[in-house]
């Protein structure tokens, strides 16, 4: 089913390796502008625009944008209590590793009387969006909510798109998933005009604008990111999900398929790529992809992810060249399937799953990381949604008078230096009589 890209025998440069690696690159174009269009409309003609926006994505007419308590309370009261335990266990999980991402103050005495503290101050709301298209994401929700939740953020407000089967209501599992953490404001919108809400506010529905939005989607929801960017914060652009598995001969083919074959089924527009020097796992991999595939359910979205242009198997010469080729395509998820895995080598990649029993699956739910991340070769200098992601680093400057005068002359200087003089006058000022 994947086509193959042959590299073997060739010495690429990294700008070449960028040039070749499989991208639905239209694609992502097609949805920067549509989803430019679609906030902008969000923006201007607020709750209108996004009721017209639900009728034509999603099927839903005359429901609540705005969720009542009550929903919430009830999916909470429905939810199947194998699945409430699960959620609570990754919820567990993800708090115990999101807590390690706060760093502590710290203090530099840099003179007796000169201090600058370093502190970490959590934005004051956020807007996280979970997708609900093609599947049902609770998992997204601990995965927004928890690190924000641990930063320290006090107003979390949530979005989901309606659900046609629910009557225009969120699902039911999302829902539960956010009353189990807490929150109560919640929007049954969808897609990039969700993204527009947040960032522009929608005064008609209590909406306030937000400082930071995060979350998973669709490439139209990563491109609306990308079109607020500048008016809020946003994470990095997660979009239509990757995996990309670097393996050797030692590798079981069966794994490799179904994990190329799990991320396959989120979207048509996911990408999975395999990248070996082994000719033999290479064909191995193939031929067990096929049948494997069409046994899935949603083995129609399946087949269409993994015969797309952002799709393939990789063949190159050794390890050397699959990770310089990891490394200029910078997946979501990499998975390391190796007789000797060295994670230090392959520095760019959203998330990390090292040897055949730590599945992307894993992390998706219940590893403790976090499962939102850069997509589309921005884990080369993005991260993944953490703690972090919801703090500013902020200095506070505490000298007296003492310390001010031990470095007076050189402010003096250098604020003649560089023409100006009102910089130094200022500091003069607090010694004249």
């Amino acid at each position: 089913m994947l086509r193959t890209i042959d590299l073997r025998g060739r010495a690429l440069s990294p700008a070449e390796l960028l040039a070749i690696v499989p991208r639905a690159a239209a694609a992502r174009a097609e949805a920067l502008a549509i989803a430019a269009t679609l906030v902008a409309d969000v923006a201007a003609r607020g709750e209108e625009a996004l009721r017209e926006q639900a009728e034509r994505f999603d099927g839903a007419v005359g429901h609540d944008i705005r969720v009542p308590s009550v929903h919430l309370d009830e999916a909470v009261g429905g939810l199947d209590p194998r699945v409430r335990a699960a959620l609570e266990e990754a919820i567990g999980r993800v708090r115990q590793a999101s807590a390690a991402q706060v760093p502590p103050a710290s203090v530099t005495e840099l003179a007796p009387g000169a201090r600058v503290v370093q502190r970490w101050q959590p934005v004051r709301r956020v807007g996280l969006y979970v997708p609900g298209g093609k599947a049902v994401y609770p998992s997204s929700v601990v995965m927004n909510v928890v690190p924000a939740q641990v930063a320290g953020v006090s107003e979390v407000a949530l979005a989901s798109p309606p659900q046609r089967a629910h009557g225009g209501r969120v699902h039911p599992v999302i829902l539960a998933a956010a009353r189990l953490l807490g929150v109560d404001e919640v929007y049954a919108m969808g897609g990039a005009g969700a993204i527009g809400a947040f960032a522009y506010g929608v005064p008609a529905l209590g909406l306030d604008p937000v400082d930071v939005v995060t979350g998973p989607g669709n490439n139209f929801v990563a491109a609306a990111k990308r079109a607020v960017a500048g008016v809020v914060g946003t994470d990095a652009e997660a979009g239509a999900t990757e995996i990309l598995i670097v393996a050797d001969d030692t590798a079981d083919p069966r794994l490799v398929a179904a994990d190329l074959i799990s991320q396959a089924e989120h979207d048509e527009q996911a990408s999975a790529v395999l990248v070996t020097a082994s000719e033999d796992l290479a064909a191995a991999v193939d031929a067990e992809i096929g049948p494997r595939a069409a046994r899935t359910r949603h083995a129609q979205r399946v087949a269409a992810a993994l015969t797309g242009p952002q799709s393939a198997i990789v063949l190159v010469d050794d390890l050397a060249a699959a990770t310089a080729f990891s490394n200029a395509y910078a997946p979501e998820h990499l998975e390391l399937h190796l007789a000797a895995p060295n994670p230090d080598a392959f520095v760019h990649a959203g998330a990390v799953f090292v040897g055949p029993d730590s599945p992307v699956s894993l992390g998706d739910y219940l590893a403790g990381s976090n499962h939102v991340l850069p997509t589309g070769g921005q884990a080369r200098y993005a991260a993944g949604l953490s703690a972090a992601t919801f703090l500013r680093p902020q200095q506070v400057i505490d000298y007296d008078r003492a310390a001010l005068a031990e470095v007076r002359e050189d402010v003096v200087t250098l604020a003649q230096a560089e023409d100006l003089p009102a910089h130094g006058e200022a500091v003069e000022a607090r010694f004249q009589a």
